[in-house]
């Protein structure tokens, strides 16, 4: 059985050889050990790829996440200075702008404009690729001419991270496309601040704009899955119990994500089809799932409810409040779980021991039953060391068996 199938058997709750392994990797991990110059793995498709691959291969992941589009060919045309310092790379670009990367975590770059909620029009966001600060499902990097407006089109070279892996790996590894939340896309438009008390002050505005800002995340997501994804992961990073209530998740994520997720499959409705510019046929089919950080206890079965396939990162405590065993009860015969081991943990670990009884639990509970996917909770942090990362293969090898998952 190989990777992709082997993934895509666990995310249908399918019989499968062995537990899949698949951890998403933090920026800053792949800079300090993909052995490429920071910038290049974020601001190139080729060097985004070749880490994406190379890491993939040290750690025999049964898949990978692609999460940022590919980068215009030419981007680095337009720096005109690159400086080496101790903490990082600082680009200087035509423009005056700057970016700095540091060697273990996400470029920043200067400086960041954010749209004013007071005078922005939900039927006019023709200036938004105008905000240096805000570009669709790009952070930190110059206004791309070609994305003006709301994400309809999308540019060639969006795809080209894409495709250089698929050509890299062949058929056997499973690859993933990322698309954010039309929440998360609100949460970067405004600054964090500004958004979450706009949820109170104007809802009816931000209900109209999250519908607006839903269209890009099904433009996007649509055109992956058309490309050949074998699945899309919704990050849905702000969507947790750390930001926003219960009932502000029912109101201001749920159906943005709801309609994300029917435009991927052709079963929707003809009246959901009516609620965007999308077109039923655009439905591709491929599994979808959420990545969401935090505190998700008290809404495992409102996530249910968008009609995703599955649930990736489920912090443990202290990190989130979800138990394993517990999430297993109440959703796992719905959805395909991802995550749960603690994230922070594995980075403090010091021995081969605790990061393999870490691991070894995850399994003992998510396996039966099957549709579980040993990963971290969240992204690996920069400074875990490989060598804890090369340990989940083997010990998911080691509890091989042929069981429903």
């Amino acid at each position: 059985m190989t990777s992709r199938e082997r993934v895509a058997r666990a995310m249908r709750h399918q019989p499968i050889d062995r537990v899949p392994v698949m951890c998403q990797l933090s920026l800053g991990h792949y800079f300090l050990n993909a052995g490429l110059p920071p910038h290049r793995v974020w601001f190139t498709s080729e060097g985004f790829a070749e880490a994406l691959v190379a890491l993939q291969q040290r750690y025999r992941f049964d898949g990978i996440l692609i999460n940022i589009p590919g980068r215009p060919a030419n981007i680095l045309d337009d720096v005109i200075r690159i400086e080496t310092r101790s903490d990082g790379e600082r680009l200087t670009w035509r423009d005056g702008g700057v970016t700095f990367v540091p060697h273990d975590d996400s470029p920043q770059h200067y400086p960041a404009t954010r749209a004013n909620f007071e005078t922005i029009d939900p039927d006019n966001l023709d200036g938004i690729g105008d905000l240096p600060g805000y570009i669709w499902n790009t952070y930190h990097i110059p206004r791309l001419a070609e994305t003006r407006g709301v994400l309809r089109e999308i540019p060639d070279y969006f795809f080209r991270t894409i495709d250089l892996v698929r050509r890299a790996v062949g058929d056997t590894v499973s690859i993933h496309g990322e698309v954010f939340s039309p929440f998360t896309h609100y949460m970067e438009l405004f600054g964090y601040e500004q958004a979450l008390l706009s949820l109170v002050t104007d809802p009816a505005k931000a209900r109209a704009l999250l519908n607006r800002l839903t269209d890009a995340s099904i433009a996007w997501a649509v055109a992956q899955a058309r490309r050949g994804v074998d699945a899309v992961l919704i990050s849905s990073a702000f969507a947790g119990g750390s930001f926003i209530s219960r009932a502000m998740y029912r109101e201001f994520v749920l159906p943005y994500e709801r309609r994300v997720v029917e435009t991927l499959h052709p079963e929707r409705s003809a009246a959901e089809s009516k609620e965007t510019s999308l077109q039923p046929s655009q439905g591709c089919g491929v599994p979808v799932y959420t990545h969401t950080c935090g505190r998700i206890g008290d809404r495992l079965e409102l996530m249910a409810g968008t009609g995703t396939q599955g649930i990736d990162t489920l912090d443990p405590p202290p990190l989130g409040n979800v138990e394993l065993a517990e999430a297993k009860r109440r959703i796992g015969d719905k959805l395909f779980i991802k995550g749960n081991m603690n994230s922070v943990a594995l980075l403090a670990y010091t021995t081969k021991e605790q990061v393999i009884a870490e691991a070894s639990e995850c399994i003992r509970i998510g396996k039966p039953g099957g549709g579980y996917i040993l990963s971290t909770a969240c992204s690996v942090a920069p400074r875990v060391e490989p060598w804890k990362l090369e340990l989940l293969v083997p010990l998911a090898e080691e509890s091989r068996g042929d069981e429903k998952g």
